[in-house]
């Protein structure tokens, strides 16, 4: 009889599940070591800061009046910013995401316009758009409302730097879904605003959460257009970036870390819910 040689077995090639790990554990790696070193250890830092005079004096740190009146100027622009924002995405990203139409390419353009400007350039702009010596801010100057350095021109402000936030989150979102489900809606005899009341708005309100959580936290952390359009006037025009900054140029800087500290903590907490929210809206 012949020996037959066997054939040597062929080893496995290696998948995705048996390949060495040692490139995706040097990339999270060197992607902890960038966000320890630009994020965790300076916000660790603002609340060692805080507290390194005690519990007293980071409570002692809210009672000044003026800023508790930053404090409710923040909020009352953030809150005015996020209603505006929300009405012009959820229009925005259902008109960009479920129709076509002429000028769309030039509306997503204009919508991503705040995100590649300085901050700095447009409070500035704002300024000379609606200033005093403006024709347009003239004009409303003589009719009783100012702008530029009050409360409205600091509101303006806002909104322009967060308005992109609710119109992209939400129309990436609602343009992975398609149209499937509003054609169906439609063509079941549903009217165009029930379509998007009962089928658009409630299968993208996870989206929507995230958008307005990030409009909201960017709007309470704004700093470069907000103190070009304020005039830095205290209890009047400060915001609390701007009475931080107050704070620690007067060398107050228990208060002026305290005041971080809280800040940092509310826009971590929107930060966690709005990635929440996306974790939702993926599900």
């Amino acid at each position: 009889m012949i020996a037959v040689a066997a054939a040597p077995a062929r080893r496995p090639r290696p998948t995705v599940r048996n390949r060495p790990n040692a490139v995706p554990a040097v990339a999270i790696a060197i992607g902890a070591l960038f966000v320890g070193g630009l994020i965790v250890v300076p916000l660790v830092s603002v609340f060692i800061e805080a507290f390194s005079a005690g519990a007293g004096a980071f409570a002692s740190a809210f009672v000044d009046g003026y800023t508790r009146s930053a404090i409710a100027l923040t909020l009352e622009v953030a809150a005015a910013t996020l209603v505006c924002n929300t009405l012009f995405g959820v229009l925005a990203a259902w008109t960009i995401s479920k129709y076509r139409f002429p000028g769309k390419a030039l509306l997503q353009s204009a919508i991503d316009v705040p995100l590649s400007v300085s901050p700095v350039v447009a409070g500035l702009a704002i300024l000379l758009a609606v200033g005093v010596h403006s024709p347009f801010g003239g004009w409303l100057l003589r009719h009783g409302l100012r702008v530029a350095f009050a409360p409205p021109g600091i509101a303006l402000a806002t909104m322009f730097v967060t308005f992109p936030y609710v119109a992209r989150e939400l129309a990436t979102f609602l343009q992975e879904q398609g149209r499937d489900l509003e054609e169906a809606a439609l063509s079941m005899g549903a009217s165009v605003w029930q379509t998007f009341w009962r089928v658009t708005l409630p299968n993208g309100r996870y989206a929507l959460l995230g958008g307005m959580l990030l409009c909201n936290a960017r709007a309470m952390g704004e700093f470069g257009a907000v103190s070009v359009i304020s005039g830095h006037i205290r209890g009047y025009t400060n915001t609390v970036p701007l009475q931080i900054e107050v704070l620690y140029n007067e060398d107050a800087f228990a208060a002026a870390f305290a005041l971080s500290a809280a800040l940092a903590l509310v826009t971590i907490a929107l930060s966690l819910l709005r990635n929440l929210a996306e974790h939702r809206a993926r599900r």
